[in-house]
């Protein structure tokens, strides 16, 4: 599948706010959002006009797809699933988007980034329920087991990430254990417990879609 592969930080500086898009470099002096580097682009004057609605909700939909690091037709079969579920379709697109692989290796510190994660994924280092998966988008339930795999287990770049679990703390719906390099989902989150994703208004995606 398609991915993006230019600079990462040009995503978080378009956005004006961390994507967390390179791990560590994200919370380091490094950062281009701690050096107050302005938006790319070389109209400056065209960075301070008013945005009309369709520009706010274009804003919004990039900025959620930056920060899962997916593309436009992956991201709209998302949004067509999550429009399909009852309850809100916005509430719906971020925990599916949550539940990606992916997403619950970063949020269990296998990874530093989400990036990471689908690079561990796809070199066959993560284990779902025993088995191996190389799936990135793969959807987990309510109870499955995430490993890392033999082959991983030595990997520094684990470890390391797994420095900010006692740091931080694990999120409320997966239960680690760093010594056994193995998470559990423990619930599918709610979405109000997405805490860093707060500032998202889905709102403004699913209006961009009904037009």
């Amino acid at each position: 599948m398609a991915r993006y592969t230019g600079p990462s930080c040009r995503h978080c500086r378009a956005e004006k706010r961390k994507l967390f898009l390179k791990g560590e470099r994200c919370s380091s002096a490094k950062c281009p959002i701690n050096k107050k580097r302005p938006a790319p682009g070389k109209d400056v004057k065209a960075r301070g006009k008013k945005v009309s609605d369709y520009g706010l909700q274009l804003r919004e939909k990039q900025k959620l797809k930056r920060i899962f690091g997916i593309l436009e037709a992956q991201f709209r079969l998302f949004y067509n699933r999550a429009a399909k579920k009852p309850g809100k379709t916005g509430d719906n697109l971020i925990i599916l988007l949550e539940s990606r692989l992916d997403s619950v290796v970063y949020r269990m510190h296998f990874a530093s980034s989400r990036k990471q994660a689908r690079q561990l994924i796809s070199h066959g280092h993560i284990l779902v329920n025993g088995k191996r998966v190389t799936i990135s988008s793969y959807i987990v339930k309510k109870g499955d087991v995430i490993e890392i795999a033999a082959s991983g287990k030595k990997m520094s770049v684990i470890r390391d990430s797994l420095q900010a679990l006692t740091q931080s703390g694990s999120f409320p719906w997966v239960d680690v254990d760093a010594d056994a390099l193995k998470g559990t989902v423990v619930a599918i989150p709610e979405r109000a417990e997405i805490t860093d994703l707060e500032d998202i208004k889905e709102n403004l995606i699913v209006e961009l879609y009904s037009r």
